[in-house]
């Protein structure tokens, strides 16, 4: 019998992660940064800050001990939010040696750049197996059991192999791709173009224009991709344009429901302290529009977002903006 599938971080998707593996035959741990809000959840089970509404079932362990949590532990998910993934790493560092840590966290921490798989790579050392897990998976629908399909990603093809094999159940679909850089780059730079797609809502610019704007944001992010290591061929797959949609356009989206309320009028302040859940695609954002502009990557959709949230353009001057550009071919790099 395989060990304990251990989840770090307790936010909506590593609940919904958490739920999957256990659905998938797992024994199952998630950890919690805070030891008081994980006894809560172990008392009553419900994760009432991240995913209200879900039933936790009493098999799965909730902890927010770091040696009870690595107890009996075979398989590592690191579901952490990326400006935190290095001191959570941290602190398990020497604990999780010789295991698979899979990251299943979308984003680039903000004064590096570096991907979630380099930070844990850094921080946990040698003898840790490096993979990333990626897709159109909202925690909302994963948690409840409705049918998804994600990737399962890492240059070591037994590592992306055995995620498929402990996580595959009657309504959880994965995938193998060997391109680890493509998958969480995809998964990162899809949350700048939700917000973009969520203030196309907020202004209310219609079907036209939103996709238009998505078919552009996934051609930004392969030339971003394809100029750091990755396969252009990825951003086809589940990591690129199936998570691209699914955050374009559902309800559940934090990105994009961030950004039509930008659209609305709010400002990102207001919207930053109304909630606990993070939207990622703030902070890539910013990452990303500073690299590309010392790295001379063309990346309008990113700059257009980055002129509204942190240079106080209004958005549909931004809009604007972007229509009044000189027309180009379609495909070009």
């Amino acid at each position: 019998m395989s060990g304990r599938v251990l989840v770090l971080g307790d936010g909506g998707w590593g609940t919904a992660l958490a739920l999957a593996a256990h659905r998938a035959g797992n024994p199952v741990t998630v950890w919690s940064v805070d030891p008081d809000y994980a006894a809560e959840v172990a008392a009553t089970r419900v994760n009432r800050k991240f995913l209200p509404g879900v039933s936790i079932p009493e098999a799965l362990r909730w902890t927010g001990d770091v040696a009870e949590a690595v107890d009996g532990a075979d398989l590592v998910l690191s579901v952490v939010p990326t400006q935190y993934v290095a001191g959570v790493a941290e602190r398990f560092a020497g604990r999780l040696r010789g295991l698979p840590v899979v990251s299943a966290s979308k984003g680039l921490e903000l004064d590096t750049m570096r991907l979630p798989t380099e930070i844990l790579a850094a921080a946990l050392g040698a003898g840790v197996r490096l993979g990333a897990l990626s897709g159109p998976s909202h925690a909302e629908e994963l948690a409840r059991g409705r049918v998804t399909s994600v990737v399962a990603a890492s240059p070591d093809a037994a590592l992306a192999e055995e995620v498929q094999r402990r996580m595959t159940s009657e309504v959880l679909r994965v995938y193998t791709n060997p391109d680890l850089r493509g998958v969480e780059i995809g998964g990162a730079l899809k949350n700048i173009v939700a917000i973009a797609a969520g203030i196309c809502d907020g202004l209310d610019l219609g079907d036209n224009a939103k996709a238009a704007l998505v078919d552009r944001g996934l051609l930004e992010m392969a030339r971003w991709g394809t100029a750091h290591g990755a396969r252009r061929e990825t951003f086809l797959g589940l990591s690129g344009a199936g998570d691209l949609v699914v955050t374009c356009y559902s309800r559940h989206s934090r990105n994009r429901g961030l950004g039509e309320r930008i659209g609305r009028g709010e400002t990102l302040d207001a919207i930053l302290e109304s909630t606990e859940k993070v939207a990622e695609g703030v902070w890539t954002c910013r990452a990303v529009h500073a690299a590309a502009a010392q790295e001379g990557i063309r990346m309008p959709v990113t700059a257009a977002v980055h002129a509204v949230l942190f240079d106080g353009v209004p958005p549909a001057d931004v809009v604007r903006r972007l229509m009044e550009r000189p027309p180009g071919a379609e495909l070009a790099e």
